[in-house]
């Protein structure tokens, strides 16, 4: 039987139910936690957190992927206990949001520890938890193209991929032909992929996110939300209708649809900056299924992409 690991433990993947498949309970960069200007208590962090998971829950939300690599803030006890309360499933990760993002110890080491690493991960459990991770995280550094320890990243998370069955999920889409090149040389089919943030409002123009499908990897639109209509906006927001023509045309590529995802990239409680305000994981009901719908999208469809889709990329393939 199909199955996923989550924090607490494995499921089989029919009870998943809708997943927002590229979120965080909460994203900072290494040494947010000593910031004395964003530092939050365990209490702060419960207050902004359980009410948008419950919501989430009651919208009919069954499983929440956290997108948060190594030393972003990972906390698999915290993910645990929130999972208990709300009913959410929570899917951990493994690996880095991008080598500019690990730590020096994690900078320094090869592949082969680096793959060894995810492996424990996904296979024995992260820490002492006995929570095991269920995806892998990659991503493509500042800068815009991946450094040495990013490609060393790329073929160790490729090497976990294989050898655990998990996905793989990026941080950007962007420098993709290196990317695909890597996961080519180590064999790793490209469906066991998902590249992700092909509709952000820096890169979606750099991004060949039809070409990326067309080698058989897997389509993320999930900075949904993110939208230059907010009060204050991120660098990274872009124009709601902008966004929705954009995914729109995507989907409309013969067989396309079986190849996308779909979710918000919200932040439940920002580590060491003060996120974005009124973005949460719940614009995936909120306003983007209804957009979805009012576009001419039927409820087959929308299974497709919030159900179907990610059920098929978060089940362990071995």
């Amino acid at each position: 039987m199909p199955r996923v690991n989550t924090v607490l433990g494995p499921i089989p993947t029919e009870e998943l139910g809708l997943v927002a498949v590229h979120e965080h309970i909460g994203y900072g960069m290494p040494g947010s936690e000593l910031d004395t200007k964003w530092w939050k208590t365990p209490e702060q962090r419960y207050d902004e957190t359980v009410p948008k998971l419950r919501r989430f829950h009651e919208y009919g939300g069954g499983t929440f992927v956290d997108a948060t690599g190594i030393c972003n803030g990972r906390d698999i006890d915290y993910y645990q206990s929130l999972s208990e309360k709300t009913g959410v499933h929570i899917v951990a990760s493994t690996g880095f949001v991008g080598g500019d993002t690990a730590l020096p110890f994690f900078a320094r080491a090869s592949v082969e520890y680096l793959a060894e690493h995810f492996i424990h991960e996904i296979t024995v459990g992260i820490g002492d938890t006995g929570g095991k991770a269920g995806i892998i995280k990659v991503g493509v550094s500042r800068g815009g193209r991946m450094t040495d320890l990013d490609k060393r990243i790329y073929r160790a998370a490729a090497r976990a991929s294989k050898a655990t069955g998990v996905g793989i999920l990026t941080h950007l889409a962007i420098d993709a032909e290196n990317a695909i090149a890597i996961f080519n040389e180590e064999g790793l089919p490209l469906d066991r992929v998902l590249f992700g943030h092909v509709d952000d409002g820096v890169n979606a123009d750099k991004t060949r996110d039809t070409w990326i499908a067309e080698q058989g990897g897997r389509i993320g639109f999930d900075t949904f939300g993110y939208e230059t209509e907010l009060p204050d906006p991120p660098f990274w927001a872009r124009p709601r209708k902008e966004r929705l023509d954009h995914f729109l045309r995507f989907i409309s590529g013969e067989g396309r649809i079986k190849q996308v995802l779909a979710s918000a990239d919200a932040n439940c409680s920002p580590l060491g900056w003060p996120g974005v305000k009124g973005h949460t994981v719940n614009y995936i009901f909120e306003d983007l299924i209804p957009d979805l719908r009012a576009a001419g999208l039927d409820e087959t469809a929308i299974k497709t992409i919030f159900v179907d889709n990610p059920a098929d990329f978060l089940s362990i393939k071995n």
